[in-house]
């Protein structure tokens, strides 16, 4: 196709409910943090660029947290400790200071910053709850202030950064601030939340941006319909002993969200990116009957759809993938796009590690790529881009300042694709073909195996489906508030934390919260709440599994180095990001873990967050630990007395900027077939202070002397 594409970008803003409906309590700041930092820049950013068109998808529960802070002065947590005078915080505060106010990118939100860094420094970059008792008896009440103050202005934005003279100065200052400068950030935070809604309508008003919204508690709609639905996708999974089968509990949640978006901004949405883009057929009445025009989703469910998931190797041919189309269910119909998943992931992921000119370049080359693939029959195709607006911008320089304007400024020229709003799309480009069979899944994998299916997982819908029969003799207009609770709970967040997809260091608050939910409902009906819900779902034993396994045999150079691109390229990887699951938690030592292996050796190359050529990597011990069949340990430590680090003798060794090992299976006394389950610990003084995966093992099978055979002819 020769003349530009049309290019959707939709950005997702979302944060799950952290408010106690019965107390009033925030648990968690994450609302107020990103708010300041990434809703106002999000949209403001845009004035600069009025050629480009942009979709923004708002969740309603993240809008009305908002509000709760703007109009009804709500608090969290860590707002409370902030306002504290240092002088007045007990002990135990002191250590939740130290622990939770440096939760922030620490290359891009602490370190640029000397006295926030050095701050860090004193605390001590990982130190054990134990420690943190100890350290902060040595915190001044001038040293805490500063952090009380650090922490709350490192989250702003870009915008009032370089434009707001309070928070300008502020910055400048960088030290010894006083009472009255932790009150104006305080107050600067209210004022930013306070432009976030009238900023969004104002660009949507002068159709620069179309707004879509998402069910009101972001929950998986196909599962609120009947869990069941998880069988498309995973025929074998063990779901809950009753399922919940509850459509009008997904109608409520749509027509909730529609009435609260109307509200807000003065029409109902045209579009919606329902809860991790999870789609069923039997959703799709209640989505047509609410107003909704079109839905998105991942372009997996689109090849699942159209049975060609079985073309392993090759993706969707481009005709098929860019462009719109119908989805009838019941006499309803909604019109569909399916999001390009390796371009979303790029800007999600990849190009905070580029620099902007290779990765303007990149994006540009794969739009060519995708343009001149198309066929030149007058239609007019769609590249969705659509990802998370607000959780990757912590990660890239300057808060995302100059990617986004670089990048909205290329695509401002568009020689290779013209930005839309979807509607505006859709309006001008009907879908021109129909989807006979639509699969129940979601966004990744294209299953529902992160909500349901695990131990966990399935107890949590078992609580909610009883809560549900408890609530349910009791009208909407006789319990509002149970009702919404039940509502709460429906969200997709909690079970995000459940069973062994992700883990982070707030997993207890997260499931805490859950249950509190489940028990407010029974309170508010006028019952004890049962005496399970004061157990934790969430077990320690949970093993959070690698996101990839190995794929073919291995054999890396053990030098410290990634001597070549392919040699670790078909090893398994657990990224130590993805374990933890949130971008909020305080930066780790180790990275990620790559392990494969050879017929005769285990490799494990360990990828570190510090380098290994500095005095701080010399005062902590790397140990790679069998617990399953065999118990062994094997250690690497820095050896004062010699001056480098020493391991091991029965196995090999690379240390230089990652760590490479070679332990072969016959020291390890397993054979073919056996499966060994081993973590990564690493210590400080003979204390813990990292152990990876957390609660679990990453399991490895032994190949046996078919392997090679057996993996040619998969």
């Amino acid at each position: 196709m020769n003349r530009p594409v049309s290019l959707a970008l939709v950005w997702h803003m979302h944060q799950p409910f952290y408010k106690d409906l019965v107390t009033g309590e925030y648990v968690m700041p994450w609302v107020r943090m990103h708010a300041v930092k990434d809703y106002y820049d999000m949209v403001a950013v845009l004035d600069r660029f009025p050629e480009v068109h942009v979709t923004f998808n708002l969740v309603p529960s993240l809008l009305l947290q908002i509000e709760d802070y703007v109009h009804n002065g709500a608090s969290d947590v860590l707002l409370d400790l902030t306002r504290k005078s240092p002088s007045d915080l007990t002990h135990a505060e002191k250590v939740s200071l130290l622990q939770y106010f440096f939760m922030a990118n620490w290359e891009t939100m602490v370190n640029p910053y000397p006295r926030y860094r050095d701050l860090l420094l004193k605390r001590g970059r990982f130190v054990s709850q134990a420690e943190l008792s100890k350290v902060a008896k040595r915190f001044s009440p001038q040293e805490l202030l500063d952090l009380q103050v650090w922490f709350n202005l490192t989250w702003f934005g870009f915008i009032y950064r370089h434009e707001d003279p309070v928070i300008k100065e502020l910055l400048a200052k960088g030290k010894y601030f006083s009472s009255d400068d932790k009150k104006a950030v305080v107050l600067k935070q209210r004022e930013v939340m306070g432009k976030i809604i009238p900023k969004y309508k104002e660009l949507s008003d002068r159709g620069q941006i179309e707004l879509t919204t998402t069910p009101f508690y972001h929950p998986i709609l196909p599962l609120l319909c009947d869990t069941n639905s998880a069988k498309e996708a995973m025929p074998l999974a063990k779901l809950p002993p009753s399922a919940f089968q509850h459509p009008e509990d997904a109608a409520a949640q749509i027509g909730m969200a529609v009435d609260f978006f109307a509200e807000r901004f003065g029409a109902k949405p045209g579009g919606m990116w329902p809860s991790e883009g999870s789609v069923s057929e039997t959703m799709i009445p209640l989505i047509a009957q609410a107003g909704i025009k079109w839905l998105a989703t991942d372009e997996g469910i689109l090849e699942r759809s159209l049975h060609k998931i079985e073309m392993r190797g090759r993706a969707l041919a481009a005709a098929d993938l860019y462009q719109p189309y119908l989805v009838e269910h019941d006499g309803s119909q909604v019109a569909m796009i399916f999001r390009n998943h390796f371009l979303s992931d790029q800007i999600g992921f990849v190009y905070q590690r580029w620099s902007i000119g290779d990765s303007l370049r990149d994006f540009a080359s794969h739009l060519h790529n995708i343009r001149i693939s198309l066929p030149e029959d007058g239609q007019n195709y769609l590249v969705p881009v659509i990802l998370d607006g607000e959780n990757a911008w912590e990660y890239y320089p300057d808060g995302g300042k100059s990617f986004l304007e670089s990048f909205y400024g290329s695509l401002a020229s568009g020689r290779e694709a013209r930005t839309v709003r979807v509607s505006d799309y859709l309006q001008e480009n009907p879908p021109r073909r129909k989807l006979t069979r639509l699969f129940a899944g979601s966004w990744i994998n294209s299953n529902f195996k992160i909500w349901i299916g695990h131990d966990e997982d399935n107890l949590a819908w078992d609580y909610l489906n009883k809560a549900r029969l408890a609530l349910e003799p009791f009208k909407k207009e006789e319990q509002p508030v149970a009702w919404q609770e039940l509502y709460i709970a429906e969200g997709s967040d909690w079970c995000w934390w459940y069973g062994d997809d992700h883990s982070s260091e707030n997993d207890h608050l997260f499931d805490a919260l859950f249950r509190k939910h489940l028990k407010n409902i029974y309170t508010l009906i006028g019952r004890v709440p049962p005496k399970y819900l004061d157990n934790p779902i969430k077990q320690m034993s949970t093993l959070v599994r690698p996101l990839k396994e190995p794929t073919y045999l291995i054999n890396p150079v053990l030098d410290g180095e990634v001597t070549s691109y392919y040699e670790w390229l078909s090893a398994g990887v657990f990224d130590i990001s993805k374990a933890r699951g949130a971008m909020h938690q305080i930066e780790t030592l180790l990275r990620d873990i790559h392990f494969g292996y050879s017929l005769t050796d285990l490799f494990i190359r360990l990828g570190l967050n510090i380098s290994m050529y500095s005095e701080e990597a010399k005062t902590f011990t790397f140990a790679v630990v069998f617990t399953h069949p065999v118990d062994r340990k094997f250690e690497i430590g820095f050896d004062r007395s010699k001056g480098y680090f020493t391991f091991d003798r029965e196995m090999r060794c690379g240390i230089a900027k990652i760590i490479e090992i070679g332990v072969p299976f016959s020291v390890l006394g397993v054979k073919p077939c056996d499966k060994l389950e081993f973590v990564v610990v690493i210590s400080k003084d003979g204390q813990e202070v990292e152990r990876w995966p957390k609660g679990g093992g990453i399991y490895v099978t032994v190949p046996s002397d078919t392997y090679e055979q057996e993996q040619w002819s998969v």
